[in-house]
């Protein structure tokens, strides 16, 4: 009988202890971020593999796509600014102004994103962007205009196949619709661009990859 009373009393208080453990482990510990799944490599971006979501799984190539979407934004809203103040032609300031209504709706729409599926996201713009920018701060007169024209043209040109490459492959919605915004967004900035008439079509093919 005491053998039976100590291994019941043993018994009650483990019990008791799992649940004391259980009460006091926050309850942000579960749920708040999509949990890991185990479903193919780990991309580039970031090494986490792929992640269950309730949008869908969310790949590493989803993460990275979202994480570009937002620093073409952090680049490209003070370079169309820039464009509506220092642009002499009409169509400078035409493309400065779509770059910002574009990207600042994209932008909005990668935040919530990135929030929803639990993605950091960047808040500067990269070092290459960085230079980008600097260079055009150097510039002046028509010599401006024209590296505006071509840094953002070639920059919008070389995003067209990541669009649509994450557009047919990812299974997450959320990541869906995000990159068809992001590519009508694209679209219609490439469109101004050309409308200035200073791209140089012959230029765009060489080695500067933008980081988008």
């Amino acid at each position: 009988m005491a053998t039976r009373y100590t291994i019941g009393s043993g018994l009650v208080i483990t019990a008791l202890a799992l649940t004391l453990i259980a009460l006091l482990i926050p309850v942000d510990s579960f749920g708040s971020r999509p949990a890991a799944a185990v479903a193919g490599p780990a991309g580039d971006d970031d090494g986490g593999g792929t992640l269950s979501t309730a949008y869908g799984p969310l790949t590493a190539a989803d993460r990275d796509f979202i994480r570009k979407v937002r620093l073409a934004g952090l680049w490209e809203l003070p370079a169309g600014r820039q464009a509506q103040q220092r642009g002499s032609k009409p169509a400078i300031k035409t493309a400065g102004q779509h770059l910002v209504d574009g990207h600042t709706e994209l932008d909005r729409q990668a935040i919530q994103v990135g929030q929803a599926l639990g993605v950091d996201l960047p808040n500067q713009p990269s070092a290459q962007q960085q230079d980008w920018l600097g260079q055009m701060n150097r510039a002046r007169g028509e010599e401006y205009e024209r590296l505006f024209v071509q840094l953002l043209r070639r920059a919008h040109g070389k995003v067209f196949s990541l669009l649509a490459g994450i557009r047919a492959q990812t299974k997450n919605s959320m990541v869906r619709a995000l990159a068809s915004s992001a590519n009508a967004t694209v679209l219609d900035h490439i469109t101004v661009l050309e409308d200035t008439g200073l791209v140089d079509f012959d230029a765009l093919s060489d080695n500067v990859q933008p980081t988008k």
